[in-house]
């Protein structure tokens, strides 16, 4: 096999201890349709908004997954898969994950690429920051990377998440390459 090499990526985990005092939840917009809890999502459709909203960023982990290793993940009452509907349309989702208890991780979050720019990913962290707090927490957190999209930390940041580790990994292209994504992009640079 030929080795393609690999490429650096910053991972940046941010965390916030109190909950915030601006709100119970984001205003409405006329173009939302809703949020809706997919309880448990369906294998497929679970598979599509990952790979439709992770597409950009070579989100890998969870396309290299048997069904059988993710079914028990997203099948975990403990784990929450929220769609965000613009029109009628998936517009991106959350993930709330609820498993160590006194804390939620948002798992996965994101939006397909047709809807970014439109000051969603705000909305929906807002919402998915009021969800996570519903219940009694001592901390909510996340982790996002260097593939991620360039405007994802400073988006955490100003929600009130603030940085308390940073690592760095190298990430094998042929496993990339593996997942079905296109890696040479990333070998030139």
């Amino acid at each position: 096999m030929v080795n393609l090499g690999d490429v650096e990526v910053t991972i940046t985990f941010l965390e916030v201890t109190q909950r915030s005092t601006r709100g119970s939840a984001p205003p409405r917009r006329a173009d939302i349709s809703g949020i809706v809890r997919a309880d448990p999502p369906s294998l497929g459709f679970y598979r599509f908004l990952y790979e439709s909203v992770g597409e950009p960023c070579y989100w890998y982990m969870r396309r290299l997954m048997k069904d059988e290793q993710l079914r028990t993940i997203i099948d975990d009452s403990l784990v929450e898969v929220y769609v965000l509907y613009v029109r009628g349309t998936p517009a991106g989702y959350v993930e709330l994950d609820r498993r160590l208890q006194g804390e939620v991780e948002i798992a996965y979050f994101g939006l397909l690429p047709e809807f970014i720019g439109r000051g969603l990913g705000s909305w929906l962290l807002s919402w998915a920051m009021q969800c996570a707090w519903q219940q009694d927490v001592a901390r909510v957190w996340l982790h996002t990377c260097t593939l991620d999209h360039p405007s994802a930390l400073p988006m955490y940041q100003r929600a009130g998440l603030q940085a308390f580790k940073q690592e760095k990994e190298r990430v094998e292209l042929r496993t990339l390459a593996a997942a079905g994504f296109d890696v040479s992009e990333l070998q030139s640079s």
